[in-house]
């Protein structure tokens, strides 16, 4: 997973989901990476990855989403 990064990050699985289907719906491969723990979900991280190469493109679609 060297050629990809984290574009956004939340504690809310939701947020994850609804950016990933914007960034798909825009060309972007996006994955979910859930990293809360399963008995404490205050614990740990969602974040939502992308390949290195669409990064300029993805964050612009997340500011027009106001998400950050």
């Amino acid at each position: 997973m060297d050629d990809w990064t984290t574009i956004y990050e939340t504690a809310q699985l939701y947020q994850a989901e609804i950016v990933k289907g914007l960034l798909t719906s825009n060309g972007i491969e996006a994955i979910v990476m859930n990293q809360q723990d399963s008995s404490y979900v205050m614990v740990g991280t969602i974040k939502v990855m992308i390949r290195k190469t669409d990064q300029d493109k993805a964050t612009k679609i997340i500011k027009s989403l106001n998400c950050e």
